[in-house]
């Protein structure tokens, strides 16, 4: 139907709408930008950051292990001694050195260094989730504003349909060609579409809220999706290919998998304990005694600067521990058993997760393009209900639930859009593959 001979009916919401989006176009945001910013503001985001940071400190603090100590001990005494024969003596002793300590032997050290740094790695698969759940998170607020403002942009379009045909109703009983029916329904219908309008203003506010603390803003604005809308295509039609994939790149999956190593090396560090240590040890120092003695009384007592200088093996080997070593090594035993049932528990629940994201991603696009068809359906129904009414062959009841039933499909498919969208950055999470790049393509439907 040429859009010159369109109902004014339908033309007054696409007006509004329109009205709607030219006001916010110049402060609108993509949702890169806003992304942009909630990597700097998102306490969950930071606070999983922060722990990589310390996990990366820990793996640093095991290297340490390795490498030789070295220490500076400084003493310093001042005593008084007064013996029967002669008088009081006073002495000052100042002793210095240097000690240094090395592991040349322990085989609790190698698999503590390792442990650490799949501690390391087991972090870094933490960020990594958290940043794909800050895209999620994200990028459903965005889409959830969108779709608060499309539903409070049809419940005015609603309202003010009913309200003209209200009013059309309210002329005809005034000359005799309509019931008082007719204008008490269209009444009824208006009430419920002022309702209904109050619900989706307080509903976008709420939404408003939720995205501006990701953040710290106050009245971000998200860009709409470009007309026409093109939903994007998925990589791979095959859910066999998700579940694969999700296999080998899920941070879970691998978090889970460097567990197990984990595990593996608590029980490599418990049979330690019944392995032999030896530890290499020198010393340098030196050794001032000042005392109140004079003459072969002062050389005797030793006074004066002595200087030393030691180094030497420790062996150590344990004998009997009390039954800790053996009890150790049994529980660390067990602890595998449970690194091993986590790890698969891990791989089940990604496969589950991400065939339910895939199957939902499909029946999402299948129900945008049931809702296509029913909205060209409706507006040619609502033309031909309206045409109807003129000639008398129908009542304003079938007009109002004609132009209800517009709208709630109007609502319904601009949700189901923004619905594909999210859920798509959903199934990638769900199978791992989802990355920050990712928000490119979402920027490319997005209104310029």
């Amino acid at each position: 139907m040429p859009l010159a001979q369109a109902p004014r009916l339908i033309l007054q919401p696409l007006a509004v709408a329109a009205g709607l989006l030219l006001a916010g176009v110049a402060q609108a945001q993509s949702l890169q930008e806003l992304y942009d910013a909630a990597r700097g503001y998102d306490a969950t985001f930071l606070a999983t950051r922060a722990s990589a940071d310390a996990a990366a400190a820990r793996a640093a603090q095991a290297e340490a292990l390795l490498r030789p100590t070295l220490g500076l001990q400084a003493t310093g005494t001042q005593s008084r001694t007064e013996p029967p024969s002669t008088g009081a003596v006073n002495s000052t002793t100042l002793t210095a050195g240097l000690q240094g300590k090395y592991s040349v032997y322990n085989a609790a050290n190698g698999p503590t260094i390792d442990k650490a740094r799949r501690g390391y790695a087991a972090a870094q698969a933490d960020f990594e989730a958290a940043e794909q759940d800050l895209i999620v998170r994200l990028s459903t607020a965005y889409f959830d504003v969108l779709a608060a403002k499309d539903t409070l942009t049809t419940s005015r379009a609603n309202k003010a349909a009913i309200s003209e045909q209200l009013a059309s109703a309210k002329r005809n009983f005034e000359v005799g060609t309509a019931t008082i029916t007719d204008t008490r329904e269209a009444q009824a219908r208006y009430d419920l579409a002022v309702a209904q309008e109050l619900a989706a203003d307080n509903d976008l506010r709420v939404k408003r809220v939720t995205l501006d603390q990701f953040v710290g803003r106050v009245g971000v604005e998200p860009k709409g999706l470009a007309q026409p809308v093109a939903l994007p295509a998925l990589p791979s039609d095959n859910v066999d290919t998700w579940v694969a994939t999700g296999d080998d790149q899920h941070p879970a999956i691998r978090k889970a998998r460097l567990g197990l190593e984990v595990a593996q090396f608590d029980t490599q560090i418990a049979r330690a304990g019944e392995k032999p240590t030896l530890d290499a040890s020198a010393t340098l120092g030196g050794q001032n005694l000042h005392s109140s003695l004079s003459g072969g009384q002062a050389i005797s007592a030793g006074v004066g600067t002595t200087k030393s200088a030691s180094i030497g093996l420790t062996f150590t080997y344990p004998i009997y521990t009390g039954g800790l070593t053996q009890n150790r090594i049994k529980e660390t035993l067990v602890l595998e058993e449970k690194a091993r049932n986590d790890l698969d528990f891990a791989r089940r629940s990604v496969a589950e997760a991400t065939r339910r994201a895939f199957f939902g991603v499909q029946s999402l696009k299948a129900q945008v393009n049931a809702y296509e068809a029913a909205e060209a359906s409706t507006k040619l129904a609502l033309e031909a209900t309206q045409l109807g009414y003129k000639v008398g062959v129908r009542v304003n009841l079938d007009v109002l639930n004609a132009q209800t039933q517009l709208y709630t499909t109007q609502r319904d498919l601009a949700k189901a859009r923004y619905d594909v969208v999210v859920n798509s950055l959903k199934l990638r999470q769900a199978s791992g593959q989802l990355r920050a790049e990712d928000l490119g393509a979402i920027n490319a439907l997005l209104a310029k």
